[in-house]
């Protein structure tokens, strides 16, 4: 950190500090990631300062990256604002202290040390305007000197008598006793706002201290959601996220009674060590002093920042959850062009129908009544939806979770085994989560898409939709509403919209969008747009017709050559004018492409009709290194482009292990321990995985049960949509609770 300190203009200051500021962060971040190579730290940094997006730069500038991830990319970016942040923040407080006429060279080195915020507001507290305390009053009755007085800890001083001097009435200072009082006040502040005290009080609660808890107003507490805090005490170090986030819910909802504990005797020892001498009676006066200053100012705000540091740690560890669990649940293999019915679930309202074609237009609806209720009539519903089935060919019928599932699922298995026997077609069903389904139907956007339809019935359609392409039709609800989170609206709201954001643009923009079907829903969330945007390129194709090329874009109101450049290489354009614009090519690099083609003999007509399947081989026998040279790429750029021209369209989702689809059912009646079953993982959470086996009921497969070797976390293991076997470990009917475990049983000696 720079002080303009001598004679130097403003200007030059300035610039000699922001690059010297420059370089120590890259330094930092050099250490903090050592997965970034060391040459390309300050290359990553000039691209985010340039204004490129981070899938942008992730896709496009491998070789100035050395291929990072857009994952790594993202940690990157986050760390840089932060340690920048904590640069801004040493300059003002700086600035702020020697406007004071209070900097010292001792200051200088602990804000240039100073490697957290924390540290940072810490050197400033002695520093900062406070609000009235008692402190302030003491000072202000001008019993500073006094304060210092007994700081010294002479053992001849008489403090008495040098404490009498300050006898003022008028002040309200009545006596001796009245000024010794306030000046253990103004040294119970001094040590309470020593940067070094607190730094060490901290670290020995993150390192020793207890988190505590008591359980109140037990009685009302119905479920027992809280039993287990009844009583409970967890080191902090080594409380898991999980319980950090149950125990503050518990104590929000008035549940709980938590706190931080450590042991007070080696606390307030540690307080007074740079205080305390051998002085008699001042002595005597600092100690109290220091233990008042420990037990009124200390304490009460180191505990609030233990509690605050645990929170925090635990928001990051479920918002970096939520963030594992949706990015493989958005990126679900899409079942594609199958006429699809989807479900929604009810009792007394009956279950809506839509049925959709392979491109997800509606082609019917209806309602049916076969779960029980006042209108039940399952041999009508079956009728009704025999007859959809004819009449639209329907291949799949999906599903929603929700209320009366189970009730709709045996109907449905029931309707699949007659339509086979009556006419021998083959349709197969799968449960979907419908979570978000009910939030999409009431949104302005789901009223927009079918003005005409209620609220049940886009439900629905949803419901189809999100089988037939998940990433397209979950995008169109918030994250927060899909269930694959932990503790979610707990969560900081802007740390978890933007971390969220970042998984839906890394997802939309991996895929690619065709930009000539795309809702303003997924292009808003394509690399370099934005919502505006979007719905000019929507508004723009509806008036003038599809669009032939990428360039066609930039007609579009307030997109210019920045965005295009950042969003062209992500759109896809079908039967198109240029084979090109339906791969993750960019435009910037079809020059290249092209060469590319001619040096092996190619033409677009070859790549169109794909016979250019040997060309991966042919360059690797050519030389990879030879190739890029002679069309002016570099070798990453290389690969990406032969990847992509080999298979134009291509979709990354197709090698994906498909959604496990079924026609028959089970209950949970039907399971006993060892039997051998597939799953679908719906859920993975700091302590297990929660695995959809076909029942209504989703097993849990607790960490302890999914390997025999040690695993820090569940998700070093599993993912959301993965397919697994499972055997039953143990099943409680009454309680509705399934145990799974992924180890497989071993046979029995006969």
């Amino acid at each position: 950190m720079c002080y303009n300190i001598n004679n130097v203009s403003a200007n030059e200051t300035m610039f000699k500090c922001y690059t010297e500021r420059r370089m120590d962060i890259a330094k930092k971040l050099t250490e903090e990631f050592p997965s970034v190579k060391p040459d390309k730290v300050q290359n990553i940094i000039n691209l985010i300062d340039e204004g490129n997006t981070i899938p942008f730069i992730a896709r496009y500038r491998k070789e100035m990256t050395g291929s990072c991830d857009d994952q790594v990319l993202r940690e990157f970016n986050d760390r840089l604002a932060y340690l920048r942040n904590l640069e801004k923040r040493k300059e003002e407080v700086a600035g702020a202290i020697e406007e004071q006429g209070k900097m010292t060279d001792e200051i200088k080195k602990a804000l240039d040390a100073a490697t957290t915020l924390t540290e940072v507001e810490d050197i400033y507290r002695p520093y900062k305007q406070k609000k009235k305390t008692r402190a302030s009053v003491a000072i202000e009755k001008g019993l500073q000197p006094l304060a210092e007085f007994i700081l010294a800890q002479d053992k001849n001083a008489d403090v008495k008598a040098e404490a009498e001097k300050y006898i003022d009435e008028e002040k309200g200072v009545n006596s001796a006793d009245d000024a010794i009082a306030g000046a253990k006040d103004i040294i119970a502040e001094i040590v309470s706002d020593d940067a070094n005290v607190r730094k060490k009080l901290r670290n020995l609660f993150m390192k020793n201290g207890e988190i505590d808890t008591k359980l109140v107003n037990a009685d009302k507490d119905e479920a027992k959601t809280y039993e287990m805090y009844a009583d409970y005490s967890e080191l902090v170090p080594e409380i898991k996220s999980h319980r950090v986030l149950a125990v503050n819910r518990g104590e929000k909802e008035g549940f709980l009674k938590v706190k931080v504990t450590f042991n007070e005797d080696i606390a307030k020892r540690v307080t007074g060590a740079g205080y305390l001498k051998d002085g008699g009676y001042s002595t005597q006066l600092v100690k109290e002093a220091v233990e008042d200053g420990y037990d009124r100012l200390i304490y009460p705000s180191i505990e609030r920042e233990v509690r605050a540091a645990l929170t925090e740690s635990a928001s990051e560890q479920a918002i970096k959850m939520f963030e594992v669990n949706l990015k493989p649940l958005l990126m679900q293999p899409p079942v594609k062009d199958k006429v699809t019915l989807g479900l929604d679930p009810a009792y007394r309202t009956g279950c809506k129908i839509a049925v959709v074609d392979g491109t997800g237009k509606v082609l019917d609806k209806t309602v049916v009544y076969p779960t029980p209720g006042p209108k039940q009539n399952i041999e009508a519903a079956k009728t009704k939806l025999k007859e959809l089935i004819a009449k639209y060919g329907v291949q799949i019928i999906s599903i929603g979770n929700g209320t009366a599932s189970k009730e709709s699922e045996i109907f449905v298995a029931d309707l699949i085994k007659e339509v086979k026997a009556e006419t021998g077609r083959e349709v197969e069903y799968i449960v979907v989560s419908e979570a978000g389904a009910s939030v999409y139907s009431a949104s302005p956007l789901g009223a927009e898409e079918f003005p005409d339809y209620d609220v049940a019935e886009r439900s629905a359609v949803s419901i189809a939709r999100r089988l037939q392409d998940p990433l397209a039709e979950l995008i169109k609800i918030d994250p927060k509403s899909i269930g694959v989170g932990q503790y979610q609206h707990d969560m900081d709201k802007k740390r978890l919209d933007s971390v969220l954001s970042g998984v839906l643009e890394d997802c939309v923009n991996s895929v690619g969008v065709d930009l000539n079907t795309a809702s303003v829903s997924l292009l808003k969330y394509v690399a370099g747009l934005n919502a505006g945007i979007a719905k000019n390129i929507v508004a723009y194709r509806e008036g003038n017709g599809k669009f032939r090329t990428r360039k066609e874009i930039l007609k579009v109101p307030k997109l210019g050559e920045k965005a295009f450049t950042q969003c062209a290489g992500f759109l896809r354009i079908p039967g198109g004018d240029n084979i090109l614009d339906n791969t993750a090519v960019h435009p910037e690099s079809y020059a290249a492409a092209e060469k590319l083609l001619q040096l092996f003999g190619y033409s677009e007509e070859d790549v169109k009709a794909g016979r250019i399947s040997d060309l991966p081989g042919r360059v690797r026998s050519y030389g990879e290194e030879k190739a890029a040279a002679e069309t002016g790429l570099d070798v990453p750029t290389l690969r990406d482009i032969v990847a992509e021209i080999v298979k134009p369209g291509r979709d990354i989702r197709d090698a994906l292990p498909k959604p496990v689809l079924r026609s028959d059912i089970m209950d949970i009646n039907d399971l006993a321990p060892g039997m051998e079953l597939t799953g679908t993982v719906r859920n993975v959470v700091d302590f297990g995985a929660f695995i959809d086996i076909g029942v209504h009921q989703d097993g849990l497969v607790h960490i302890s049960e999914i390997t025999d070797r040690y695993i820090k976390h569940p998700s070093d293991v599993l993912k959301v949509g993965q397919t697994v076997t499972v055997w039953v470990k143990d099943v409680d009917v009454k309680k509705n609770r399934i145990g799974l475990t992924m180890k497989k049983p071993r046979a029995k000696a006969q």
